[in-house]
């Protein structure tokens, strides 16, 4: 997701989620649920509006629907019930994602990040790197996004991804706050997918692909693995949570 325009999905099942080595990201059997969720995932982006580019010139759009596939390989082995928001080659507008799994528990926006252009210019890509989580107190359900950003967070730091705080920094263009720093969870009210869902809602931005080194490490299969299982790990660990309340 370009950093200068961020505004840019299935049923509870009884499958008692004991097989929980099945996830890539080795999900502990305590963040199995006994009835998974409804998860809506969503690819950011379309071909027509690929999101920012890579170093190597790849669109962003590309690297979202490899990670909404791993994602949904790993939630889906765990006993969780999944749909996409789009198909891959889907055109679709901003407003219709949320909206396209209405019964879903929890609706997750997969991106990967750029930077200010400004920076790209004067070389500063190596700079920026790690992933961020976006919530919005618009969404209808503030806090449950809020607690599966958490867990999120918390699965991807356990699986060595390093937060990024750039979002953060006060340009045009970003100064958004930080809710917790030590895992990567700005506050975004206005994002367009956030605020439209009438469900629990977080968009995550796996990594910064303006960075060449970046770009590198999120194209290895190891490494999409890693982010993939961690993503599914956390959206089991906030909906045994959200099971509890």
């Amino acid at each position: 997701m370009t950093t200068f325009s961020l505004h840019r999905g299935a049923r509870w099942i009884g499958i008692a989620c004991t097989a929980t080595t099945l996830l890539h990201a080795a999900v502990s059997p305590a963040s199995a649920l006994a009835a998974g969720p409804r998860v809506a995932l969503d690819a950011g982006h379309s071909p027509a509006q690929p999101g920012a580019r890579s170093a190597g010139g790849a669109p962003e759009h590309r690297f979202n629907t490899t990670l909404r596939a791993r994602v949904a390989d790993d939630l889906r082995a765990a006993g969780a019930s999944v749909a996409y928001t789009a198909g891959d080659d889907e055109e679709i507008a901003l407003q219709a994602r949320s909206s396209r799994v209405p019964d879903a528990d929890l609706f997750v926006s997969l991106h990967h990040d750029s930077m200010q252009q400004a920076y790209i210019d004067a070389g500063r890509q190596r700079e920026f790197h790690g992933f961020a989580i976006f919530v919005s107190a618009r969404n209808p359900d503030y806090q449950q996004s809020l607690r599966c950003a958490k867990a999120i967070g918390a699965r991807l730091r356990a699986a060595g991804q390093q937060p990024s705080l750039y979002h953060a920094e006060p340009i045009r263009g970003e100064n958004r706050p930080i809710i917790d720093g030590t895992l990567g969870i700005h506050r975004f009210d206005d994002l367009v997918v956030l605020r439209t869902a009438r469900m629990p809602a977080l968009l995550i931005e796996a990594g910064v692909i303006a960075n060449p080194d970046e770009e590198a490490r999120l194209q290895q299969p190891a490494t999409v693995a890693r982010v993939a299982g961690a993503i599914s790990a956390g959206v089991l660990d906030c909906s045994r949570t959200a099971s509890r309340l």
